[in-house]
């Protein structure tokens, strides 16, 4: 007998449909898996079988021949456990094919019948949603991301033989309820009016978020970098429900919405440590599965102890921060990730951390200063939008009891620029003023006679690139947005260069 079970594979961050087909016929017997299974696919029989049995359900004796269509795509994971079991019912009649046509199954399986979760369900039910499917029989801790999917009816499957009643109509099925997009109850762990002091530094980080630039911390040990790095994600403006989808489809591929509930409602906030490797940061292995900058979609990717990166690691950070997407490409997959992140690195002055300090000496030779900073290249330097430099925070600031601004007040202007900016790209597929092309900023980009001179004389001084030209530009077309001006005027562009001199007093004597 053949029966035909729908189900859903995962290329990327998309879903595309996979039928189960299985024959069942006298002979030996014999279990054969075909369609381009990977080892965990093939090892699914045994699971099934015990799965089966465990469930009180009759295992089929004969030649059983497993085909997953489309055969010329590879199959992995353990997805395909549930409508494997379901279609072997199917095809020994203890389930009827038209009830088992009406769902979409996924779902890996336990020796006991348990159904256990699987990675990347929110984008296959996404993909399915698109085919036309409206029913689906999905594991019980995958159930709430993929409600977030108006139209699909998720029926949450605790084990085997409870999907095979609810299917035959002999209990109901336990259909999840849709769930609904609200931000009300999102708390942030740090907030802006912790962090004494240190004007200047949060000035540039309300600059850097209104306008989606990357912002370098330059300062000494203890000056609180750390700490406003970690606050950022407090003031970045609330995330849509759409921008919040496209987060949880990368997470889903990655097994990090597993225990969780249902959907990523805050912007995601990544800190992998130096030691990374460019695999772990950029995305890769066997799979091409995304990686840290991934993961930061729409949202920070913080990098403490910047230079102690590997080298090939930072640069390879380049390309994916100009484009905004990363295509990983190995010899069995290839896949692109979005990478929209806002980047924010922060470093020591030196190897000892006290260049610059006015209590503790700095015990650095020329040399091994001139070393360690050179391990951040130019164009590395280039595609940071703003630098700033922190000092000790004084007796007065730590000591004094009144706070500073709260991450509301500021998160008010950031969305007050950012919705001018919507305004004035609308329907140009960009976001913000970082992302602003050559030719956009010719129009958008517009400065007063003053300020004019005063890029001309900016750009002669600090020994500009034509790419560090262009992002000093957009950083003034943020600073004039939160003032609310359309032109750019020449206390912006000031504003602008005090952000980008700190590279020619620290790189500039060594390159």
């Amino acid at each position: 007998m053949l029966s035909r079970i729908k189900s859903y594979g995962l290329i990327g961050l998309s879903g595309y449909a996979v039928t189960v087909e299985i024959d069942v016929s006298g002979g030996m017997p014999a279990y054969e898996t075909v369609g381009l299974p990977d080892a965990a696919v093939r090892e699914s029989k045994e699971r099934v079988r015990a799965a089966i049995k465990n469930s009180g359900f009759t295992y089929p004796i004969g030649r059983i021949t497993v085909n997953l269509a489309p055969a010329d795509t590879r199959k992995e994971g353990s997805f395909y456990d549930l409508p494997i079991a379901i279609g072997l019912l199917t095809a020994t009649g203890q389930i009827d094919q038209q009830r088992a046509d009406e769902y979409m199954f996924l779902g890996e399986l336990a020796l006991d019948g348990t159904v256990r979760s699987i990675p990347g369900v929110l984008p296959m039910v996404i993909g399915a949603y698109k085919d036309g499917i409206t029913k689906a029989f999905l594991p019980e801790d995958n159930a709430a991301e993929a409600s977030y999917v108006e139209g699909v009816k998720i029926a949450a499957a605790h084990d085997l033989k409870g999907v095979v009643d609810a299917i035959m109509g002999r209990e109901q099925p336990n259909i999840y309820a849709p769930q609904h997009w609200n931000t009300e109850n999102i708390t942030y762990a740090q907030d802006f009016m912790d962090i004494r002091g240190q004007q200047g530094a949060k000035r540039a980080a309300e600059i850097a978020v209104a306008g989606g630039h990357n912002l370098l911390l330059v300062g000494t040990p203890g000056s609180g970098k750390t700490m406003l790095a970690r606050s950022i994600p407090s003031i970045l403006p609330e995330l849509t429900f759409e921008e919040a989808l496209e987060i949880t489809k990368i997470h889903s591929v990655t097994g990090a919405m597993k225990g969780k509930n249902g959907i990523v409602s805050e912007r995601p906030f990544r800190a992998p440590h130096h030691t990374a490797s460019s695999a772990s940061l950029i995305g890769g292995g066997t799979r091409a599965m995304p990686g840290e900058i991934s993961l930061a979609h729409y949202g920070v990717l913080f990098l403490d102890e910047f230079p102690e990166f590997r080298k090939d690691t930072l640069e390879a950070l380049r390309q994916p921060i100009e484009d905004g997407f990363v295509t990983i490409t190995r010899a069995s997959a290839r896949s692109t990730y979005p990478a929209q992140f806002m980047l924010v690195a922060a470093m020591n002055p030196c190897p000892c951390g006290n260049y610059g300090s006015r209590i503790t000496p700095c015990r650095c030779t020329a040399q091994q200063i001139q070393r360690y900073r050179n391990r951040i290249s130019g164009p590395m330097l280039d595609r940071i939008d703003i630098h700033v430099e922190m000092g000790e925070v004084g007796y007065n600031d730590i000591a004094g009891r009144s706070c500073g601004e709260p991450s509301s007040a500021i998160r008010a202007r950031v969305n007050a620029a950012r919705a001018i900016q919507t305004r004035r790209y609308a329907g140009m597929g960009i976001l913000f003023n970082a992302q602003l092309t050559n030719r956009m900023m010719n129009q958008y980009c517009v400065l007063t006679s003053d300020a004019e001179s005063l890029m001309k004389k900016a750009f002669a001084a600090l020994k500009l690139s034509a790419r560090a030209y262009t992002r000093l530009l957009k950083v003034s077309r943020t600073i004039a947005d939160l003032a609310g001006s359309e032109q750019i005027k020449a206390e912006h562009i000031a504003e602008a260069i005090q952000y980008r001199s700190l590279e020619s007093k620290y790189w500039g004597e060594i390159r």
